[in-house]
Formats: C-alpha cells, sequence, structure tokens
C-alpha cells in the first residue's frame, strides 16, 4: 500500500486546529438561542455538545477531522477515529452512531482512501459503535474524520469545569505526539519514539472512560489541540479555581524532550503558548519541559479532576486493566494566575 506524502500536508493532526484565542473570540460574536434542553452548548469551550432528549437520555454530538500526520493510511484512519470517539467519552458517554468526513484528492489512488477508512471503521467498532453514513469531497489535501453520537443520563454528563479546591488531577496518555510526528517528517524521529506516539494515539480512551464514570470526577476534558495547559486553562477558568501541576509527575514520550530541546515544535504549540501564557506560573520550568506541556496532542488522553478519597481506589482500577494513568496534580483556591507548574 503507498504511503501518504506527509510534505503535501500543511500541518498534520490537531496542529492545524485553529488556536484557541482565534477561535474564542469568533465564537464569541455568534447569536446565542436559548433552549433548556441544551445541557453543554459551546459557551464553555467543552468537547462536545449535549442535548437532553428525556429525563433518562441525553445525546452527545461532536465533530472532528484534520490532515495526516503519518504515512501510514491505514493508521492515519485509526487515529482520527479514536479521537473523534474520545469527545463523548470525556463527556462521560458512549458512542451510538458515527459517520465519515472524507476530503481526498480527486487524482489519489482511491484504494488509499479504502485504507483509511478501513483503519477508522475498525476503530468505531472497537468502541461498539455503528458506522452509519457520511460525506466525501475533493480537496487538494486529505483530510478525514468522524461526526459522533453518543448517550449519556443528563445527570451524569461530565464537563470541562466543576473543579473543586482539594481535588486531584489525573491524566491518561503520555504527551509530547506532536512533537515527536513533528521530528518524524523530517526523518529525525527514532522507531520507537514514532511507535510509542502511534500506540498513544490509536488507542481508544473508551477503557479510562468506563472508570471514571464509576467515581465522583468533578471536571473532565481530552487533551487535544489546544496542548496540556491550553485544555487545563479551560477547565481552571471555566471552575474559577487554581491547578497546581507537579512537573515530574507529568507523563511524556521520553525522545520528546530531545526533540523538544532541538527546537522540533509545532506552529500549534506556539499558538497555545500566546494563548495562555498571561495565564501560567512556570516555577522554574525549562523550555523543553514547557514546549511538551503546550505541544498540540492528537487522540490524546483524559484529564480529569477527582475527590482525594477515591484516588486509591480508582488509581488501583486502572492498574488492573493495564490503564496507564498518573496523578499529576491538585486543585486549589483561585490565586493570581490559573495554571501553577512547579
Amino acid at each position: 500500500m503507498k504511503k501518504l506524502q506527509l510534505d503535501r500536508c500543511s500541518i498534520g493532526g490537531w496542529a492545524s486546529k485553529i488556536g484557541p484565542e482565534v477561535l474564542s473570540d469568533v465564537l464569541s460574536k455568534l447569536p446565542s438561542v436559548e433552549d433548556k434542553n441544551l445541557i453543554v452548548g459551546f459557551d464553555k469551550s467543552d468537547d462536545a455538545a449535549v442535548y437532553k432528549l428525556t429525563d433518562e437520555i441525553a445525546m452527545i454530538q461532536t465533530l472532528d477531522f484534520f490532515t495526516p500526520m503519518v504515512d501510514d493510511p491505514y493508521v492515519f484512519g485509526q487515529i482520527a477515529a479514536a479521537n473523534s470517539l474520545s469527545d463523548v467519552y470525556a463527556m462521560g458517554g458512549i458512542p451510538k452512531t458515527a459517520m465519515n468526513i472524507v476530503c481526498f484528492p480527486e487524482k489519489m489512488d482511491i484504494n488509499i482512501l479504502g485504507e483509511i477508512l478501513r483503519g477508522g471503521g475498525e476503530k468505531v467498532a472497537e468502541a461498539g459503535a455503528v458506522l452509519s453514513g457520511g460525506h466525501s469531497i475533493h480537496d487538494p489535501e486529505i483530510k478525514y474524520g468522524l461526526s459522533v453520537t453518543g448517550i449519556a443520563h443528563p445527570d451524569k454528563i461530565l464537563k470541562n469545569h466543576g473543579c473543586e479546591t482539594g481535588d486531584i488531577l489525573i491524566c491518561t496518555k503520555s504527551l509530547g505526539t506532536g512533537i515527536v510526528t513533528t521530528a518524524s517528517k523530517v526523518g529525525l524521529a527514532s522507531e520507537r519514539a514514532l511507535k510509542e506516539s502511534i500506540e498513544n494515539m490509536t488507542a481508544l480512551n473508551k477503557y479510562a472512560g468506563e472508570i471514571i464514570v464509576k467515581y465522583p470526577v468533578t471536571a473532565c476534558t481530552d487533551i487535544t489541540g489546544f496542548g496540556f495547559l491550553g485544555h487545563s486553562f479551560e477547565m481552571a477558568e471555566n471552575s474559577e479555581k487554581t491547578l497546581i501541576f507537579e512537573s515530574e509527575f507529568i507523563p511524556y514520550i521520553n525522545e520528546a524532550k530531545g526533540y523538544a530541546q532541538d527546537f522540533l515544535i509545532t506552529s500549534g504549540g506556539q499558538k497555545n503558548r500566546n494563548y495562555v501564557q498571561e495565564y501560567v506560573d512556570f516555577q522554574n520550568i525549562p523550555l523543553w519541559m514547557q514546549e511538551i506541556l503546550l505541544d498540540p496532542q492528537t487522540s490524546g488522553g483524559l484529564l480529569f479532576s477527582v475527590k482525594k478519597e477515591c484516588v486509591k481506589e480508582m488509581m488501583e482500577e486502572f492498574e488492573s486493566k493495564n490503564i496507564k494513568a498518573h496523578i499529576v496534580g491538585s486543585v486549589a483556591d483561585k490565586k493570581d494566575k490559573f495554571i501553577i507548574v512547579r
């Protein structure tokens, strides 16, 4: 099977996302329509929209697509689908249906598209959802993703705000995938680093999501285009709290450190820095670590706050299911900055 030519893609994965500062400005000008059944809209930068259908069922809707960040079309399909499904898990829901979104060059080998869709379809099946259709157009650059519909109980929706003082912050998956794939584009990423990055990106958040809904999680998001700190800032600001992160406990792909030191970083990461830098207190944090924390993640893990008394039991359950989860910080009363990294 032919490989995807990444040099034809201007920016890959979530690094292609419009910067948070620009996006928030545009969204603030959209008309607001009141509907008592709309549980979650775009006002809090949440991961998906949630609409109450009945007293027992809420519908979760999300949409994601982007350009390739790996040269294997099958793997790209898996990553894009896992990323799209992730928003439903971040809201505490279960995916039910998915529809393909495809942009594909008119003169490119159609078998490449077949491999992309095969990879995506397998992830939809793993999630237990049904692939029910889609839409495709010709475009000079390949783009692929899913529109996903999920369900949850209206009273059990997880939002990206609601952190309470004393909560513990936990994240799943390692950071640094954007930096690694950037290094890969110029032939400088090791095979080991790229393999770990791909394993990260293709892993569904389904299994972590099934665990966290059993516990008193107060806020949850998935780490994607705005990077670890961008999504943390949204969580902190919307909760009116300060999140304190211990840098020594934040997981990242080992080789990402060296690549960041060599400035193999993304433009998306710099957009994220411009967006959050005035809200973050870096306490003697080296530049390479800052870059990892700002790095746009594609199909990243979950970041959530949970009651301290439940952490031991939750972490034991993560370990028993072979899910990597890391305690990375805690929630405090609002201070001068929304984020402290020390």
